[in-house]
Order: structure tokens, then C-alpha cells, then sequence
């Protein structure tokens, strides 16, 4: 029997699921089909609408080795597990004459732990939290979430966080979840048979296809211990965030409450000697932390490495003696030690790491909002070690013994991939030699007619603007334009404080437009809400350059405040940028431009969703349009129609909001 061609396995694949067959889409199988036949290297830049999740899941399905595929959001990650995959694998089947397997695989501490959940959580700050259990009827939000989680774990088959609806606090799901370094391990845990982690690698490992996240991915690279099934071929989809994932994986922290949380956990379980050398310890380093400024440390103060060395071998100490336990009233002492030796071996690790001192490290003081936020964090100083590059740790260990496509609807900044391969540890494209990965790049084009489609405009008449400085002139631009569209507008801010001041601004000047801020909601509900209403406006910062997706009428205009440079204050950017300049290059370009267009392209990839779509994409910052490196960020952005005329957006703008209306009237009436 003859092999089925690739065209007619995407052909089956694609009406499966209810698509539509794109010339970029075939492009795209061909050359993933391709890198995966010569086990070589491939970036495709693959615009939206493209259907790139079956332009690498079809050649990759019809190859037959193992595959993982690693996304950066949860919801590509459902739609790949839920959606695309079965279906698609089911259009296949008859055609391979086989049925590929696929399953989700993530860390451990997105699965629900059996022991934790039915032993409790080793006593220590949180004392007290499992008595909930007990009650007849809790009225705490977290009793209330842990008697819905024990519920939930009576039913759900997988354990997976992301599939309990509606959710629970963080808070809650720490007291039902562990980190891998606090787990007994299978072979020691009562609940070993029946954990929910240990099924998801049994289930990867017996897959043709595993779905995971670039953090996970990160944790297989960098700590030598595979989590990941053993594969052939790596597809890394949203790749514009791996480098920023990667970074987060390998960056350290420690905080005074921290530290403290491993001495109290830690107490129980050695000497007296021992518990007070580190509760020394950890108290030299919490006064040193309460006058700590922020800002990054080019060296580290004889202080602080004092702290730190003390803090590190105290540490050492308590986990030789980790286990010869002091009090016999420690109840469940297998869990209280593994809970206790995470703690400890983390404050360890990080002092160690910050007092060897690497040139390939940066090390900073930053201190946190007492508010929180968003995102919140308990406020104080922490001290954070993260590399300066990720590029040689992935270029060694991601770039060998597999074949790696990397696809994102932005990886050509400028006009070319070489901005985004450096950052990945390639070299410049065809120039790859004995210790650098060879490489292609293919950008597969959108299906969209974006000069048709959507407008480019830059306020070049506003002033510069300078940082944090009073912007009167750029809302009073913003306001008419929120008024020209009829609301519709997605506001990408720089800073949230300046998302803040707009939308406290705004909401006084035109009350009929409702503005949604970020923070106020979560991001899920605030999106369902902009969706809903034309007339709303949704305001806020770096998640919604990247997270949103509303086609239709209730996203015509997306304006950026200002070009999203990194603050000149980020001591890792700011490195980073030095670094570029120590050997010669041009920091600025390589680092703050890089970082700015890849947002830029994120952000105005916000406006066209699908092939109806029309409206604005607003730069309320003349520098687009004046200044040198204003090429390079436009040749970033889809190819828009470009203008710096203030009254023709706004004729064009009330031209797309009357088309909005008459169609939505019709269909009233229909």
C-alpha cells in the first residue's frame, strides 16, 4: 500500500477540525517535514490565522517518532490536548494505518498530591489550614476551597489543575501540591499506586505525542535530571517567550521570609547546634535585607557575602544533620523532612550560586509593592541571581540529538530571523559551523490582507515622551480616538501606572465608554467582558501585548502608549544591553530594540484575528516615525497601511465604527 503524501494528510487533518486549507499552512508542513527528516534545525514564522498548530502536528504525526511539543499559554496547550489532537489524530488513522497517542505532561506541582491532600500539610506557618476540613461548614474562601478540592479528588481522572472549573486560590492549591523536591517519590509514598504525576509520565511515556510547557522544558535542559520522555523531534510553538521561560526557570531568589520558612520547618528535625546556626544566619541576612535598595550589585558587598556564606554553610550543615529528630511529637516525619530539605537546599543552592559569583550571572536587590497588584508578591526586598545569556544553555542542550522547529507568529524582527536565533544560541543564519547548530528560517506569510485590512498610525505630532513624565497631549489624543472608533480599544501600556492614570483619566472624560483596567478582574473575565460590548475599552500591561484574542467588532483600535522598552533601571536588560556593548556590538539594538519589537509585533498582532477584521493599530509615540531605529520596529509589525495623518485615522476610525453598527443591526433584525 502506498504511502499517503503529505497534502493528503493535511488535507483529512484540516477538514477534521472544521478549517480551512491555506497556502501558508502547506508551506509550513513542508518544511517541518523536511527539518524532521534531516534532523535539522527550522524557525517559521507563521501569521495568525495560519493554522500553524496542524502545519507541524500533521508531518510530525505522519514521521512516526516521538514528539514534544512545548507551548508557553494554557490555552494552546488545551486546544492542542482538547481539540486539535484528537480530531486530527482520527482523521489520520485511517490514512497511517495507525493510531498515534497523545497525552499532557507537566511539573509536579500542577497535579494534585493524594498524600498531601489526605495526610495534610507538615506543620509549620501554615498550622491550622486543614482544620477546615473538619469544620461542618467552613466559611473561609479557603475552607470552602479545600472541601471542593477534596470533592474534586474523588472524581477527577487526571489530578490537573487546569482542569478544575471554576478554580481555587493559589493559596488553596498549596496545601494539596507539592514540588517535585518535596515529593517522597513514588516508591516511598502510601499513595504512590494512585498518584496523579506519576500516571502523567506513564502516560507520556507510552506516547507518540507529548504536549508540555516551556517551563518544564526548561527544568528537562537545565537540571540534567530528564522529566521528558526520551524524543526525536522538539516542537516549540509561541517561541517568541522561550528565551524570557528559560530565564525564569534559571533565575534565583531568596527572601528573608523564605529563609525563615526553612529554619522553622527545619527545627524540629536537627541538633540545637544546628537549628541555631541557621536561625543566626538567617537573621544576619534579614537585617541586611531591610536596608537593601534596589538596583543590581556589579560586585557584592563584603556584608552581604559574609551573610551569604554563613547562610550557606549553615544550610549545609542542617541537611547532613536533617533527620536525627529532635522532637518526638513530629507527626508523618517522612513528609516533614522532604518538606523541610526543599526549603533548605533552595536557600542553600541560591547563597552558594550568588557567593561563588559567576560573570555569567546577574545579581540584584529588588524590593516589592506592599500593595501587590495583579501579580501579587509579599512586599519587602528579595535578592535574585538569574544568567546574563540563555543562549549557550540552549544552544548545548536543546540544539543536539534532535531535530527542533521553533514556530511563533513573530520571530522575524527587522526583517530577519537573526535577532531571535541569537537569543536562542544560534548563529546568523547559514553560517552555522562545527559547534553551532545549522539553521533555516521560513516565514510562511499570514492569510490576512493586512494593508486592506488594518492602519498603522503614529502620532507624530505628540511630544516625546519622557519617562514617567505628565502625558497630557497623548491622552487628549487618546480620548478622540476612543471616541472616533465608539470604544472598541485595547490599550497596550508600558508601565502599569500609566495603564492606571489613563483609565482614571479616561473614565472622568468619557463616562459613556466603559474602561476596563487590568487587576480589577481576572484577566479571563475582563476579556469575556470586552468581548461582550462593543462600546468597552480594556486598559493594562505586558499579559495583554501577548494574551488576548477578540476578533470582531469589539477590537478596532489598539493603541500603544509608548514603544515598550525595557526600563533603563532593569538590572537584568541592563546587563544584558553592557554586556553587548563589552564586546563590541550595539546593546541597544541587540537587547532594548529586540525587546521592544517583539512586543510591538505581539501587541498590533492584537487587531486582525480573522479575515473580516478592520480598524487601528495607534502608536502615541512620535519616535516610530523619527527616530533611526523606527525602520527597524516597523519592519517588526505586519504591513499595515502606514500614516502619520491625525484626521485621516479619524475619519477611518468612524468609518469602521458605522460598519460595525450597521452590521450588528442587522443582524438585530435578522
Amino acid at each position: 500500500m502506498t504511502k499517503p503524501s503529505l497534502p493528503e494528510l493535511l488535507h483529512a487533518a484540516v477538514t477534521a477540525v472544521g478549517g480551512t486549507e491555506r497556502p501558508g499552512q502547506v508551506t509550513m508542513a513542508e518544511a517541518v517535514a523536511e527539518a524532521i527528516d534531516d534532523g535539522s534545525h527550522l524557525l517559521v514564522q507563521a501569521g495568525t490565522g495560519t493554522g500553524k498548530s496542524l502545519g507541524y502536528l500533521v508531518p510530525a504525526l505522519a514521521h512516526g517518532e516521538r514528539v514534544v511539543v512545548a507551548t508557553a499559554t494554557l490555552a494552546l496547550q488545551r486546544q492542542l490536548v482538547e481539540r486539535d489532537l484528537p480530531r486530527t489524530v482520527e482523521a489520520l488513522h485511517p490514512l497511517l494505518r495507525r493510531r498515534p497517542e497523545f497525552a499532557m505532561l507537566k511539573g509536579r506541582s500542577n497535579y494534585l498530591c493524594l498524600h498531601r491532600l489526605h495526610e495534610g500539610v507538615p506543620q509549620d506557618e501554615e498550622e491550622g489550614l486543614f482544620d477546615q476540613f473538619e469544620a461542618a461548614a467552613p466559611t473561609s474562601k479557603l475552607g470552602q476551597d479545600l472541601l471542593r478540592l477534596r470533592d474534586w479528588s474523588q472524581e477527577t481522572e487526571t489530578g490537573d489543575r487546569d482542569n478544575l472549573t471554576p478554580g481555587v486560590s493559589d493559596r488553596a492549591w498549596a496545601q494539596v501540591s507539592v514540588s517535585s523536591r518535596e515529593c517522597l517519590g513514588a516508591s516511598k509514598c502510601a499513595y504512590g499506586a494512585e498518584c496523579f504525576a506519576e500516571m502523567a509520565r506513564e502516560r507520556a511515556k507510552l506516547s507518540d505525542v507529548v504536549v508540555t510547557n516551556h517551563a518544564l522544558l526548561a527544568i528537562d535542559a537545565i537540571e540534567g535530571a530528564p522529566v521528558l520522555p526520551q524524543h526525536e523531534v522538539l516542537i516549540v510553538d509561541e517561541a517568541h517567550e522561550l528565551v524570557s521561560r528559560v530565564t525564569g526557570v534559571a533565575t534565583g531568589e531568596l527572601t528573608p521570609g523564605q529563609v525563615n520558612r526553612a529554619v522553622r520547618r527545619a527545627a524540629k528535625l536537627v541538633n540545637e547546634k544546628a537549628a541555631d546556626q541557621l536561625q543566626t544566619a538567617a537573621e544576619g541576612f534579614e537585617r541586611l535585607m531591610e536596608l537593601a535598595l534596589p538596583g543590581r550589585l556589579e560586585e557584592i558587598p563584603e556584608d552581604l557575602g559574609y551573610a551569604l556564606m554563613a547562610l550557606r554553610d549553615a544550610a549545609r550543615t542542617v541537611i547532613s544533620a536533617i533527620g536525627n529528630t529532635r522532637d518526638k511529637s513530629v507527626q508523618d516525619e517522612d513528609a516533614v523532612r522532604k518538606q523541610a530539605l526543599a526549603s533548605v537546599e533552595t536557600v542553600h543552592d541560591v547563597a552558594e550560586r550568588i557567593s561563588n559569583g559567576s560573570e555569567w550571572d546577574v545579581v540584584w536587590y529588588e524590593r516589592h509593592d506592599p500593595r501587590g497588584g495583579a501579580a501579587y508578591r509579599p512586599s519587602g526586598a528579595s535578592l535574585r541571581v538569574a544568567p546574563m545569556s540563555v543562549s549557550g544553555l540552549l544552544r548545548e542542550k536543546l540544539f543536539t540529538d534532535r531535530s527542533v522547529t521553533l514556530t511563533s507568529a513573530t520571530l522575524k524582527l527587522g526583517g530577519d530571523f537573526n535577532g531571535v536565533g541569537a537569543s536562542l544560541g544560534l548563529a546568523p543564519e547559514g553560517t552555522g559551523g562545527e559547534d553551532l547548530p545549522e539553521w533555516k528560517g521560513v516565514d510562511v506569510g499570514s492569510p490576512f490582507d493586512y494593508p486592506k485590512q488594518g492602519i498603522l498610525y503614529v502620532a507624530k505630532h505628540l511630544a516625546r515622551p519622557a519617562r514617567d513624565g505628565d502625558r497630557a497631549d497623548m491622552l487628549d489624543e487618546l480620548t478622540e480616538l476612543i471616541q472616533a472608533a465608539g470604544g472598541r480599544t485595547l490599550g497596550l501600556f508600558s508601565s502599569m501606572r500609566a495603564a492606571q492614570l489613563a483609565a482614571e483619566e479616561l473614565r472622568a472624560r468619557i463616562p459613556e465608554y466603559p474602561i476596563l483596567l487590568q487587576g480589577e478582574e481576572t484577566l479571563g473575565e475582563l476579556i469575556k467582558s470586552f468581548a461582550a460590548d462593543p462600546e468597552t475599552c480594556l486598559f493594562g500591561t505586558l499579559s495583554l501585548w501577548q494574551g488576548v484574542d477578540v476578533p470582531g467588532p469589539s477590537c478596532q483600535l489598539v493603541v500603544m502608549d509608548k514603544i515598550p522598552f525595557p526600563r533603563p533601571d532593569d538590572p537584568l536588560m541592563s546587563a544584558r544591553q553592557k554586556a553587548v556593548e563589552d564586546a563590541g556590538g550595539n546593546g541597544f539594538m541587540a537587547v532594548a530594540a529586540t525587546h521592544a519589537a517583539l512586543l510591538m509585533a505581539q501587541g498590533a498582532g492584537r487587531l486582525v484575528r480573522a479575515s473580516g477584521d478592520r480598524g487601528v493599530v495607534a502608536v502615541l509615540d512620535q519616535r516610530l516615525a523619527t527616530a533611526r531605529y523606527g525602520s527597524y520596529l516597523k519592519a517588526s509589525l505586519p504591513d499595515f497601511w502606514y500614516t502619520t495623518d491625525r484626521n485621516q485615522v479619524r475619519k477611518s476610525l468612524a468609518a469602521i465604527d458605522k460598519a460595525a453598527k450597521e452590521t450588528e443591526k442587522e443582524k438585530e433584525e435578522a
